[in-house]
């Protein structure tokens, strides 16, 4: 990295609609990162909200008055030469896909979503080879750089990246971890950075172990908080279903919104049953809300973020891509929840696998903090979860049939190997086109 020259950033999935909060970013922070080159990148299909995006970008760096070439490409390698970081935010079969993700499982009554179940392992089954190839190109074209991926399955994504890559420079980040920070931080009206919380597990199934304000211990506080039926502690795209009092207080440690799906299940399948039937699935109301969030990027006139794109389920992501970055670059040491390579910080998970905990993040990375071990209440759970990650990743770097249907039968999303086998065989031909490996 040249301090005196500014870094080289590169976004692959530069017409994200996201992209416009991770500029924003950049430039809040412009004066601690200060970023020369921001590449902007995308594929053919892509090529349209790639210059809308990016106009959007550029009238956002202009009023902002900051020294920040963006530049905009199909070419990857080009785009990759001598990079500092590379963020990787990408949809492989775009919206559409997504939505056969979703509708496809809960035609045969099981729940469909992007990162968890049916629908979280084809996404990775489409996403890892092509991480894995852009790993590669930057062994090639900038092996110092850090790989920064906030594509879902972010858990699987960072857990195949990890096994199967030679550029091991890899961190995941997620938006749940920083929403629960300021959900809880609201609750007990006191400012963000009197609150710490010791986050452990994988990616959706992160929990908190430990609240602290001003260094004194509030858990079982905020449990009791959380148990209010009024009081929710959700995202954009989960139903904010109420926990039972009982049942928190007991788990002794606070959940994050996903695991709705799993303590949930069957209220979570009835509320995603009735959205499929009024074609109001989440999958097909992101569709409409891009194409709005679109409309408003291609008026000229805007030159910042606009408050909508918080509508989308994902806001924050690209924050916390923005903060680990400055906190590499600037040394800070300073605690972020991140995905990383355990290396010990949760016993009784591999050293190399994936895992979701609260790291310091120097100039060589992030350092996971040793939990030890995970509470019995959650242990079973987290290991369920990570044995369909690491199953799930073999699938998609082998193309094995056999391996992507164990995966979804070890699956707790998944009722039964019939049913993992019935929506396996539909999701495939469905996804053909983008799943090279199996066909």
């Amino acid at each position: 990295m040249n301090k005196r020259n500014g870094l080289k950033i590169v976004t692959i999935g530069g017409g994200s609609s996201y992209t416009p909060e991770l500029v924003e970013g950049f430039i809040k922070r412009y004066e601690e990162c200060p970023i020369s080159e921001l590449w902007l990148v995308d594929i053919e299909e892509g090529k349209e909200k790639l210059e809308i995006v990016g106009n959007l970008a550029k009238r956002m760096v202009e009023k902002a008055g900051v020294p920040m070439e963006i530049h905009l490409t199909l070419n990857r390698k080009e785009a990759l030469k001598n990079a500092d970081f590379v963020t990787t935010q990408m949809r492989v079969g775009q919206l559409n896909a997504r939505i056969k993700d979703e509708k496809i499982p809960l035609m045969h009554g099981m729940i469909g979503q992007e990162t968890n179940g049916a629908g979280g392992l084809f996404k990775g089954l489409r996403t890892i080879p092509v991480l894995l190839e852009i790993a590669e190109e930057m062994q090639n074209h900038c092996p110092n750089a850090w790989l920064i991926n906030f594509t879902n399955p972010a858990g699987m994504v960072t857990e195949a990246l990890l096994r199967y890559s030679n550029h091991k420079k890899v961190v995941g980040v997620c938006n749940v971890p920083i929403n629960m920070h300021m959900t809880i931080a609201k609750l007990l009206d006191v400012d963000l950075n009197r609150v710490h919380i010791d986050f452990a597990g994988l990616n959706h199934m992160v929990y908190g172990l430990h609240v602290y304000v001003d260094g004194q211990e509030v858990t079982n506080k905020v449990l009791e908080y959380l148990a209010n039926p009024e009081i929710q502690m959700t995202m954009k795209n989960i139903a904010p279903l109420p926990w039972q009092k009982e049942f928190l207080l007991s788990l002794g440690v606070l959940p994050c919104p996903y695991h709705r799906y799993y303590y949930k299940t069957q209220q979570i399948l009835n509320e995603e049953l009735e959205a499929f039937k009024t074609g109001t699935t989440r999958a097909e109301v992101v569709k409409r809300l891009e194409d709005e969030l679109f409309d408003l990027y291609k008026d000229e006139n805007l030159s910042i973020k606009p408050p909508q794109l918080e509508k989308r389920g994902g806001a924050y992501y690209s924050d916390a891509a923005c903060s680990l970055i400055s906190s590499i670059y600037n040394d800070k040491k300073d605690i972020q929840v991140l995905n990383v390579r355990n290396n010990g910080s949760i016993q009784g998970i591999p050293n190399e696998s994936a895992v979701e905990v609260s790291c310091v993040v120097t100039k060589q990375g992030p350092i996971p903090i040793s939990i030890g071990e995970l509470p019995p209440e959650i242990n079973g759970l987290v290991q369920q979860i990570k044995s369909f990650e690491r199953v799930g990743a073999e699938a998609a770097v082998t193309g094995s049939y056999e391996k992507a249907l164990l995966a979804l039968t070890i699956n707790p999303l998944v009722p039964s190997d019939e049913a993992a086998k019935m929506v396996l065989d539909e999701l495939l031909q469905a996804h053909k086109a983008y799943l090279p490996k199996f066909f």
